[in-house]
């Protein structure tokens, strides 16, 4: 069975002037990128985003292991990167598609740490999920969304103990995403500056997520908000609207949100991924579905 992942990786820019450029320089490039990423076939979703004046990240969940894939992506996608790595302090050289070897090593020194991996489908990897789809004619109809909130912890105190208090509720978090229903994948990621992003591709309607997702995973963001500068007030299922007006405003815009299975939601690949174990039998591995 493939291991699924994700990776956020932090490019350290030159300066605002910086930030300002490669948000109007990258949309335009994102075609070919997500050309390259259907050729790989290993990432499930990816999107850019500018955190700060100082840094931009890029965000993939992904099956396998981060070296094969960050080289793939340095050979099949390297004007992408050459492009970045102009407002990038201390860049790896470049044709970045030349030097594949020297990006892959630049870019794990640049990894930021989950501190919780979640997933929706363990297991299912990417070409297993289009294999499917595309045996049964099924064709995604939905609307999927990235959601990247930024909690900014009010110490650097707050800041380890937020960290400490994920992990320790590791499974339980999972078992409340569970609950929602409609994220693909989630992850807690440790920030710059004593910050804490949230990061989830979900199924649908922004406003109907948070309603759902307050329901079922309020309370643990109930007990972050006593470490968060300007939260909204607590319990968040009392307090919804407000809760909304939070998360608006602290949502990061992404920049190019590539699907490898567009439209597909967790109900949808959960139903692929059960009439594929039906038709196997109770005694046939169903470990992999292509």
């Amino acid at each position: 069975m493939t291991n699924q992942n994700h990776f956020t990786l932090a490019f350290p820019l030159k300066s605002p002037a910086d930030a300002k450029a490669l948000a109007e320089e990258l949309p335009p490039l994102m075609p070919g990128l997500f050309k390259a990423e259907d050729a790989i076939g290993t990432i499930h979703y990816s999107r850019f985003t500018v955190l700060s004046d100082k840094t931009l990240l890029f965000l993939g969940d992904f099956d396998g292991d981060f070296g094969p894939l960050i080289a793939d992506l340095a050979r099949q996608a390297g004007p992408v990167f050459d492009a970045v790595l102009q407002h990038v302090n201390n860049p790896p050289p470049t044709p970045v598609a030349n030097n594949a070897d020297a990006f892959a090593e630049w870019a794990a020194a640049h990894l930021l740490h989950a501190v919780n991996l979640y997933t929706a489908y363990p297991g299912a990897t990417a070409k297993d999920i289009k294999a499917l789809a595309a045996a049964a004619g099924v064709g995604g109809n939905g609307v999927l969304n990235p959601f990247l909130v930024i909690l900014p912890t009010k110490s650097k105190l707050a800041f380890i103990e937020v960290q400490l208090i994920l992990r320790a509720r590791g499974h339980g978090t999972t078992t409340d995403l569970d609950k929602v229903g409609t994220p693909h994948f989630a992850q807690f990621v440790p920030l710059e500056d004593d910050q804490i992003g949230f990061f989830t591709v979900y199924d649908g309607d922004f406003d109907k997520y948070i309603s759902d997702f307050t329901k079922n995973i309020g309370p643990v963001f109930d007990l972050l908000f006593k470490f968060t500068k300007g939260a909204p007030p607590s319990p968040c299922r009392k307090h919804l609207q407000e809760f909304i007006d939070f998360a608006t405003g602290a949502n990061l815009k992404p920049i190019g949100f590539y699907q490898a299975y567009p439209g597909l939601s967790v109900q949808d690949i959960h139903a692929l991924i059960a009439d594929s174990k039906s038709q196997s039998g109770p005694n046939q591995s169903s470990a992999s579905a292509a």
